[in-house]
């Protein structure tokens, strides 16, 4: 492969949970790189194995075999350098809206002020600044899931990835924050990938790849090619 632009890149990365005849492998050995500029849609089924891939490509989660390596960060993964939108509910219950939004900032060292600052900015991005001072019990699924948006934002990382980011929205608001993913994304400069059930929202970004049991299928055009048979690949 290239190595031209990587931001990361699995070598025939597996991730299997349990041992022995309990044992499930979410993800076979899977061979992708994502690079600066992609705009990637991941589809399948749930329990194809969508999750467990962006938790590799993010860092939050060790293959159990292959290798995940990320050529193109300056530093190690991280808020500031990956960016995950989680499908499920991810804000401290005991932090307002503004305060989970700027963390990112304030945990790599932000002065607050400022973090607060660059929070308000990123929760306007997703029409979501009038929720500012609320705590997440108050909020709906939708204005949570725009929430944990606008906090990955505030960081400006290299690489965004988002899980199900539209799957508790309203079609219109929906469409927004794909708006505002993108957008953000051309003005890092930064790669984006998009696990998601909606074709309608597969359909905005530049390049597809599909998941079953498991197994990684590439778009024809991708910089990605399946694993060998050595890496669990047919």
């Amino acid at each position: 492969m290239n190595g031209a632009g990587v931001l990361v890149r699995c070598e025939a990365a597996a991730r299997t949970y349990g041992m022995g005849a309990t044992a499930v492998v979410a993800v076979h050995g899977a061979s992708c790189e994502v690079r600066t500029g992609d705009r990637i849609a991941i589809t399948g089924p749930s329990g194809s194995g969508k999750s467990t891939l962006l938790h590799l490509l993010a860092a939050l989660e060790e293959p159990t075999t292959g290798q995940v390596a990320w050529p193109g960060l300056t530093e190690k993964p991280g808020p500031r350098t990956v960016g995950v939108v989680f499908q499920g509910p991810s804000l401290i219950p005991a932090l307002d809206v503004v305060e989970n939004t700027a963390l990112p900032l304030i945990l790599s060292g932000e002065p607050e002020p400022a973090a607060r600052r660059r929070a308000l900015d990123c929760l306007a991005l997703v029409t979501a600044a009038h929720l500012a001072d609320k705590l997440p019990e108050e909020l709906s699924g939708g204005q949570a899931q725009r929430v944990a948006v606008a906090r990955v934002l505030t960081a400006a990382p290299r690489l965004i990835l988002a899980d199900e980011p539209t799957g508790q929205l309203d079609q219109a608001s929906g469409r927004h924050v794909i708006d505002v993913l993108l957008a953000t994304a051309d003005t890092l400069g930064a790669g984006l990938v998009v696990a998601t059930h909606d074709p309608r929202v597969a359909r905005r970004l530049s390049r597809q790849w599909s998941m079953n049991d498991g197994r990684l299928r590439p778009d024809p055009d991708a910089s990605c090619a399946p694993a060998s048979p050595q890496g669990g690949e047919p």
